[in-house]
């Protein structure tokens, strides 16, 4: 892996939990609905990476989820945010605005004034 697609990888990595939290908060929420999201964002995720997240963020008290029937097949556990989850997406939806600014201000090619 090259050095760039190694930076690439991390900064992912690093937005990874914000993105799978926002998903959530949207709305009760399947696994393979949030890697579809994922995907249509292209932010791949993968089950492998995807369920160990779920499982930390739910031991943290930031999700719970519910077990629901279906007509074919086993029961699908559906993932929503605790408030604790809301508050704490809140709070990095602000951080992320306020990285975002100032990356924006820092790559800028405006000269300093």
């Amino acid at each position: 892996m090259s050095n760039l697609e190694n930076t690439q990888a991390q900064m992912r990595k690093g937005v990874l939990e914000f993105c799978i939290l926002s998903i959530i908060g949207q709305g009760e929420v399947y696994p393979s609905d949030i890697i579809a999201k994922m995907k249509d964002a292209k932010l791949m995720v993968v089950e492998g990476t995807l369920y160990p997240l779920l499982t930390r963020l739910k031991n943290q008290g930031l999700l719970a989820y519910t077990w629901k029937e279906r007509s074919s097949g086993p029961p699908r556990k559906y993932y929503v945010l605790t408030p604790i989850g809301e508050q704490f997406t809140s709070e990095l939806r602000t951080t992320w605005q306020e990285l975002v600014n100032a990356v924006n201000q820092t790559t800028s090619n405006n000269p300093i004034s």
